[in-house]
């Protein structure tokens, strides 16, 4: 995997070899982004299970559950994550259930893996395409944090539709927020949009209102980390503060995220966990430390914007619109079989 940490001054690809390594890398923020977290914990479980000592099915069971635990314990709000974990585990119990041999149950399992990875392109492509109509013919487009092809398997839900729009003429310029503490958007999504030639300027969170309040803004698309069944968003802290501000001024607030970020146990974002990160995130800068020693911070990773300040929420089967708790029941029945 890249390491998302060491970008955009170092392009570094270390490779991880047992599941620990997977679980470590999601955990440190090697990789992020919620469709990459889901992917990277299937391919962890399925090398969990590959390079198993287990000389019995009973063995690999109780192995393959520390492996789920262990994984799932690092990233508490993505619930891709889980969607994924529950899928390997739908696998791995099948195939015991089946008598399958542990070399049978580990070909499975990474083709499972597989299949999660090409998915999340295909689904991140489709979403791209019923996203694109949304945005104007020209114009300039907001984003915050990253939610492009390093936060997924490839091609990016919210750049996506970015992507997808410019692929198919449409000549749009984007403004990426910074995104403090942790600078996804100013490392990460200027670094894959300035590689894809797309004209991307960065900003300061705190300018967000301002370029608003000058016209500089036509509309505004975020990524998701988890969303309830009512429409409720969690998404990068901060998220809330600029679909208050786009309301403000009358600009659209978009929402690109896969189906498996839809998370319909839950009535209203008031049920999703928000993951609390190491403060040293906000006490320093690149290793210097920006704030005077003994004075405390708060550090939560997400924030939940409430449904009523989303315009729409694209995704793959496509666009859902309020009131949400019809139109995303609706999206996920059309997936069912």
């Amino acid at each position: 995997m890249i390491d998302q940490r060491k970008l955009p001054t170092v392009e570094e690809y270390p490779l991880f070899r047992t599941y620990g390594e997977v679980a470590d890398a999601i955990r440190v923020m090697v990789v992020r982004g919620a469709p990459a977290i889901g992917v990277a914990a299937a391919m962890g479980v399925a090398l969990g299970v590959r390079d198993s000592k287990a000389t019995s099915i009973d063995g690999l069971r109780k192995e393959f559950d520390q492996i789920v635990s262990t994984i799932g314990e690092t990233r508490p709000t993505a619930v891709n994550l889980f969607w994924a974990l529950d899928r390997m585990k739908r696998i791995f119990h099948e195939s015991v259930a089946s008598n399958k041999a542990h070399a049978a149950i580990s070909a499975r399992l990474i083709e499972e893996a597989q299949a999660i990875h090409r998915e999340d392109i295909e689904s991140n492509m489709r979403m791209g395409k019923f996203g694109a109509e949304l945005l104007p013919s020209s114009g300039t487009i907001l984003t915050h944090c990253n939610a492009g092809a390093l936060a997924t398997a490839g091609y990016g839900t919210a750049l996506g539709v970015i992507r997808a729009a410019i692929e198919g003429g449409k000549r749009l310029r984007v403004l990426a927020d910074e995104t403090r503490p942790f600078l996804q958007g100013a490392r990460l999504t200027a670094w894959e949009l300035w590689k894809d030639d797309i004209d991307v300027r960065v900003i300061s969170d705190n300018m967000a209102g301002s370029f608003m309040h000058q016209g500089l803004v036509d509309a505004v698309i975020v990524g998701a980390d988890r969303i309830a069944s009512n429409g409720d968003v969690a998404n990068k802290i901060g998220t809330y503060s600029v679909a208050v501000l786009a309301r403000q001024h009358d600009i659209p607030f978009y929402v690109a995220a896969p189906l498996s970020t839809l998370d319909l146990s839950i009535p209203d974002g008031s049920h999703i966990p928000i993951e609390q990160r190491d403060p040293m995130e906000v006490t320093h800068m690149a290793g210097t430390r920006v704030v005077p020693e003994g004075v405390s911070v708060f550090n939560p990773a997400f924030d939940v914007t409430p449904h009523v300040f989303v315009t729409a929420i694209i995704t793959e089967a496509g666009i859902a619109r309020p009131p949400y708790l019809e139109s995303l029941a609706g999206l996920m029945r059309k997936t069912v079989p």
